[in-house]
């Protein structure tokens, strides 16, 4: 049995897959990887099924020791990536030898990065997922130092290609593609929301990305209209932008509770959603009509 042990975790390592769909009519939320089209990258590069268990690191700071030959592959963030001390880079299957660790540092720009091992990490499935919920606590907890992993059983034929050129150019605004959400009419002016720029709060996380404006955007706030009853409370969806009283939109990631009483005034396309789980506090952000 092919095994790997967390050496160091950084601020927040979690195992994370595709998510448990199918229960949010019983009040648990899908879960899954924050970034869907990294993770099921990762798990193409050394072979596994898309929906494979990996590990969803979060600023860097993994360190992962293969106790056993294991083909490998992080993706993500643009992170210093190294085995044994050799920097491989994102995007990129290696074989880490036994013995040897797998490093994940820092990000030079998003959050998050993907560490697949061929063959999956096999933890105990909770509801047909491996994923760790922050928000509800279901799952596996969050990894630690010295837990021991399992990795085997969900390879498929080997890999096509062991690179996929990282896209390393940067924006100094991130712009998202945003459709129409369910509940606009419900704000005096929803198309505020594509007004200006918005910045990413610090606390963002796996439930969801908290936005403000930027500091001397004169960029109207958003408002609820004040002719209407109150809101009864509704399910969301992932990728919903949802507009508290305060006008500051959140953007639901991951771990996003199921239901929501403030308004949806649109929702993220996915590959937008995977461009918003790797916004740090400070990124600039405008919201592009779909």
């Amino acid at each position: 049995m092919t095994r790997a042990t967390v050496i160091a975790t950084g601020p927040l390592a979690t195992i994370q897959d595709l998510g448990r769909p199918g229960y949010q009519h019983l009040g648990v939320p899908r879960s899954g990887a924050a970034d869907r089209v990294a993770m099921t990258l990762a798990n193409r590069l050394v072979g596994n099924s898309e929906d494979a268990a990996t590990i969803e690191t979060t600023l860097g700071g993994l360190v992962l020791r293969c106790d056993t030959d294991t083909l490998v592959a992080v993706t993500g963030a643009d992170a210093s990536v190294s085995v044994n001390g050799v920097a491989v880079g994102v995007n990129s299957a290696v074989v880490a030898r036994a013995g040897t660790n797998v490093e994940v540092g820092t990000p030079h720009w998003g959050c998050r990065n993907y560490v697949a091992a061929r063959g999956g990490f096999d933890v105990e499935p909770s509801l047909g997922s491996r994923s760790t919920d922050t928000l509800s606590g279901t799952g596996p907890p969050p990894l630690a130092q010295g837990d021991e992993l399992r990795v085997g059983g969900a390879d498929q034929t080997w890999p096509a290609t062991l690179h996929a050129p990282a896209d390393t150019r940067r924006v100094g605004v991130v712009e998202l593609t945003t459709f129409p959400g369910p509940r606009a009419n419900r704000l005096s002016e929803p198309g505020d929301l594509f007004a200006g720029t918005w910045e990413v709060t610090p606390a963002s996380n796996r439930v969801g990305v908290r936005l403000r404006r930027r500091d001397g955007d004169t960029a109207p706030t958003l408002t609820h209209r004040t002719d209407l009853p109150e809101m009864p409370s509704e399910g969301v969806a992932h990728g919903s932008v949802q507009v508290p009283p305060a006008g500051e939109p959140v953007i639901f990631l991951a771990d996003h509770p199921v239901t929501g009483g403030y308004p949806v005034v649109g929702v993220l396309s996915a590959t937008s959603v995977s461009a918003a789980a790797q916004l740090v506090a400070g990124t600039l952000v405008r919201f592009q009509p779909g």
